[in-house]
Formats: C-alpha cells, structure tokens, sequence
C-alpha cells in the first residue's frame, strides 16, 4: 500500500527591493553682503535656496547632474550692492541662488533667500517660495542705527536694521546622520552696531565706519555680511551650497568635475557633494 503524501503550500517568491529613489538635500551658494560708504552700512546677504524632499522614479545605469553652486563674490568697491551667488542642482531639482545684500543706497537682490536692503531705508529682497525668505529693510534718519537689513534666512526673514539687522535663522537637517544648521542669513553693516549673522552659516555684519562683513560659512550657504564703508572696506564673501544623498539598494560613481565622499548609516547610503559640477550615476 502506497500511503498519502502531503504537499505543504509553495511559498511566496519575493522580489529583491531595487532601487528608485533618493532623499536629497540641495543648498544654493549664499549672496555676499552689500557695501556701505560714508559710515552706512550695507545689507547682509541672502542664504542660497533650501530644498530637502525625496526624488522618487529614478533609475540605475543613468547620469544624473550635480552641481554645487559657489557663494556670491565680496564686494571691495563702496556704495555697491552684493552678488548673487549661483544655483545648486541635483536631476530635475534646483535650489536658487542667495540673493546680493543692498549697498546703503539700494535695495536688497531677490533670490533663494533675498538679500537685505541697505542703510538709507532699502527694501529687502525678495526669497523664492519653499526655499527661503526675504531679506530685512535697512534703516537711517535721527536717531536710527545707519544699519542695512539682515538677509534671509532659510526659516525666517531678516530683521530690519531699525531692529537689529540680524539675519534669518538657517534651517536644521538629520539627513548626514546628525542635526546640522545651514542657509542663514547674512548680517547688515552698521553705524554702531552690526547685524548677527543668521544660524546656520550666515556672516555678520561690519560694526563702525570701515568695517568688513564676515563670510558666509562654506557649504552651508550662508549669506554674507555686509559692511560698513568707507572704501576700500571688504564685504562677505557667500558661502558655498551643498549637495547631500541618501539612498538604499545601490551604489554611487561620483563623476569627474565633482569632490564628494560617501559614507553609511542605518542602512543607507549618505554621499555628500561639497564642489563642482557633474554627473553622478547609481548601480
């Protein structure tokens, strides 16, 4: 007699998890702050654009670019707004550039986050929506502080020089692995007193006639500050942007034209893109 045999249920074949998408971090270079002349102050510089989400229906096997914009040049002339400094990218995102702070007569540039105006009651910049705020009026007159306006910050505007002129605060981000604060404001120069910079990288701002702005800080994308003139006075310099990746089920080359350096946590892989421009592809 032949007895019964049982066959127990197949079991379930699952596919291996593949690779598809990418938590980003992307910061714009910071603007430089705006020159001051005659003892005025100049407006701080914006912080670059901040944009931290997730980048989902990627692919192995493809390029995709990276870019790392630089901060905004310092300014050494009197009376003269600062630059912009240039966009950051990764694929199909783009964080704006940090826009100038006002030299004392002008207004504060417009960008990732807008530059603040300078002393003679210059209106702030203008930030760009979801990746920054706009940047602080300055302030003269009777009794006032000759101080140009904070730049924008990531998280908050800048303080108008009447208040403070102190710059917007940056934003914090655990993407690395770690709380770390960047995008901050730069400080606006002033008569008696400078503006802080914003946490998060942002430079202060000169304090008394022929004082210098302090730069950004690198790869945070921190604006500059602004000075306080008289020539040659040297504003700060923005601080470059920064572009972070977190990612699972895959591998990173990091192409040439690109300084960069992978580490791992948790599971993931964090690259961090501190310069250049380039390709980056997955497998």
């Amino acid at each position: 007699m032949i007895g019964n045999i049982t066959l127990g249920a197949a079991s379930a074949i699952v596919a291996p998890p593949v690779f598809s998408e990418v938590e980003y971090l992307v910061i714009a270079g910071g603007g430089s702050g705006g020159s001051g002349g005659g003892g005025v102050g100049g407006g701080g510089g914006g912080a670059g654009g901040y944009r931290e989400a997730t980048l989902t229906g990627l692919t192995t096997s493809t390029n995709y670019t990276v870019t790392v914009g630089a901060g905004g040049a310092a300014i050494t002339a009197s009376t003269t707004s600062g630059n912009n400094g240039n966009n950051s990218v990764f694929s199909s995102i783009t964080s704006t550039a940090g826009g100038g702070g006002g030299g004392n007569t002008f207004v504060g540039k417009n960008g990732g986050s807008g530059g603040g105006g300078g002393s003679t009651d210059s209106a702030g910049g203008t930030g760009t929506s979801g990746q920054g705020n706009n940047g602080g009026t300055g302030s003269t007159g009777s009794g006032q502080p000759y101080r140009g306006g904070g730049g924008g910050g990531a998280s908050a505007v800048g303080a108008t020089g009447l208040a403070s002129g102190n710059g917007g605060a940056g934003t914090a981000s655990s993407i690395t692995g770690s709380s770390v604060t960047r995008a901050g404001g730069g400080g606006g120069g002033g008569n008696t007193a400078g503006g802080t910079g914003g946490t998060g990288g942002g430079g202060g701002g000169g304090t008394g006639a022929g004082s210098a702005g302090t730069a950004g800080t690198v790869n945070t994308g921190g604006g500059g500050g602004g000075n306080c003139g008289n020539s040659p006075t040297t504003t700060g310099a923005g601080g470059s942007g920064l572009v972070v990746l977190k990612y699972r089920y895959a591998t990173i080359t990091i192409g040439g034209g690109l300084t960069g350096s992978t580490t791992s946590a948790g599971g993931y892989n964090i690259t961090t893109i501190t310069a250049g421009t380039g390709n980056v592809s997955f497998a």
